[in-house]
């Protein structure tokens, strides 16, 4: 693949993991991440894909029940020939909400590698974009 194309299956890769939060699909979700994968969120840490599933059929029924998340890039790194990082930030929409509150506001890691021919998510790693005692926008750009 060329540098674009890998660099817009990095793009469709965090798009999955989109639709799998907005369906809560926990299977499709999981699946993003190669067999080892890890993922970081605040409190929690997961690794492997049944790690994966299960925290996030946990924090769907719980804290997530009935909320979307969202992100944009904001950096895509080239590591090697099968490894990108990709900077996003985003966060947690809960229903009705149209725009990110600052409480629910992150960035993140996406650490994604090609394992035969697929690119897929070896880690993914997110926290809060502002400091819990800022209570400003400003402090965090």
């Amino acid at each position: 693949m060329t540098p674009q194309a890998d660099q817009a299956a990095i793009a469709a890769l965090t798009q999955k993991v989109l639709a799998a939060w907005a369906y809560h699909d926990a299977d499709t979700f999981a699946d993003v991440f190669v067999e080892d994968g890890t993922m970081i969120l605040p409190g929690s840490l997961s690794t492997g894909r049944d790690e994966i599933r299960e925290q996030m059929v946990k924090e769907w029924a719980g804290r997530w029940k009935d909320t979307q998340v969202t992100g944009k890039p904001i950096s895509i790194r080239v590591l090697g020939p099968d490894v990108i990082l990709l900077l996003s930030l985003g966060g947690v929409l809960h229903r009705g909400e149209t725009e990110v509150t600052e409480a629910n506001a992150i960035r993140a890691s996406w650490l994604a590698v090609r394992q035969d021919g697929e690119w897929k998510l070896a880690s993914y790693q997110n926290s809060p974009r502002y400091a819990a005692e800022s209570g400003s926008a400003a402090k965090a750009a």
